[in-house]
């Protein structure tokens, strides 16, 4: 068995293998479900319901899918530059604490916001931008200057984020009155992203996550700038024998990569919590890398991949209450939608050739 290449692609062909990874991904989800001795059918209906069923549904899976958003356009821009982001968990986290922080720089003696609220809420979502930019610039500058693999040194900087974060929880921003409880002080409500419905959780951190998307589309395929960075993604060297300056873009690129991952955090807080926890994100960071993956690179597919994945989660917590089977089948579905995705992709551009080992150079 071989892979050749195709020599020409139909159009409806990434149709008809998107169609094939779908029902590819209902069908082993649905073989676990029923090994969970649950009706398959009744646990579908349970997460579609969930998810998209009603107001409140909806409105939580939009909620979910923002910070994903992010996390996924940080994964999809840095990756289509070869610059593989492992740590935007980490950079979500130090986004959040430099939010808090600077929220309570700019407090005065009478705990009141010392610069008015446009400006304040400007800073904070500068000071998230820039942590998160900070934190992935580290590697890249290793990655440049001494070829080291950023994938392990973006990995473990992660743990390194969330130590620093505990220890600013449990000592100079912890809240005196959290009775204990690691956690920073809440962000004055001048602060906070308005919410976009009455009596939901769904922000206008929404509108930007998508507002970026849009913007990031634009400059991948439009400006010079993204033109250097999928040459450089495309081939390194042939893009430096180009005349692309390809550590200068890569620093460029790390640094919106991690400003995003960044503004993820600031969302979270200013628009969900209010203040930073260290259980406050569960894998956010982690499953934009699966997003970017399942939206191909592409920033108006990760919106859509983002809200897949938001609803599945949500509508799995449904699922489990409805039916009785554990939550996390909702990992597995992720997970196999990803590994379809990319077979069938695959399959796309190649074909599967068959040898007959009784016939020398022969196939079937």
């Amino acid at each position: 068995m071989r892979l050749e290449s195709r020599t020409a692609v139909s159009r409806i062909a990434p149709l008809y293998s998107g169609i094939g990874a779908i029902l590819f991904t209902l069908a082993v989800s649905g073989l676990l479900i029923f090994w969970a001795n649950a009706d398959v059918l009744s646990a579908y209906k349970a997460i579609f319901e969930g998810a998209l069923g009603s107001r409140f549904a909806i409105t939580e899976t939009l909620t979910r899918a923002t910070p994903l958003i992010l996390t996924g356009l940080a994964a999809a821009i840095a990756f289509r530059a070869r610059l593989f982001n492992i740590g935007a968990e980490g950079q979500l986290y130090m986004g959040a604490i430099a939010a808090v922080a600077a929220s309570t720089l700019m407090m005065n003696e009478a705990n009141e916001l010392a610069l008015p609220a446009p400006m304040a809420f400007a800073a904070m979502i500068a000071a998230g931008a820039a942590a998160g930019a900070a934190l992935l610039l580290i590697p890249t500058l290793l990655k440049t200057r001494f070829k080291v693999d950023e994938v392990v040194t973006t990995l473990l900087l992660n743990f390194i984020a969330l130590l620093f974060v505990s220890l600013l929880l449990d000592g100079p921003l912890k809240d005196p009155a959290a009775m204990g409880w690691p956690q920073s002080p809440t962000l004055p409500s001048e602060l906070e992203f308005s919410k976009l419905l009455d009596r939901a959780r769904v922000h206008t951190g929404l509108l930007m996550a998508i507002g970026l998307a849009i913007l990031l589309w634009f400059v991948i395929r439009f400006t010079r700038f993204g033109l250097a960075m999928r040459a450089v993604g495309a081939n390194e060297q042939a893009a430096r024998f180009a005349g692309v300056g390809v550590n200068f873009t890569l620093i460029k690129v790390a640094l919106i990569s991690g400003a995003l991952a960044g503004l993820a955090g600031v969302g979270e807080v200013a628009g969900r919590t209010g203040y930073v926890t260290l259980d406050m994100s569960p894998g956010y960071g982690y499953s934009g890398i699966v997003i970017a993956m399942l939206a191909g690179l592409n920033p108006i597919g990760v919106v859509f991949a983002a809200v897949f994945v938001g609803g599945t989660i949500v509508g799995a917590d449904a699922m489990s209450r409805a039916v009785n089977v554990p939550t996390y089948i909702a990992d597995v579905i992720v997970a196999t939608a990803l590994l379809a995705v990319l077979v069938a992709g695959l399959l796309t551009r190649y074909r599967v050739v068959w040898r007959n080992p009784k016939v020398p150079g022969g196939s079937r």
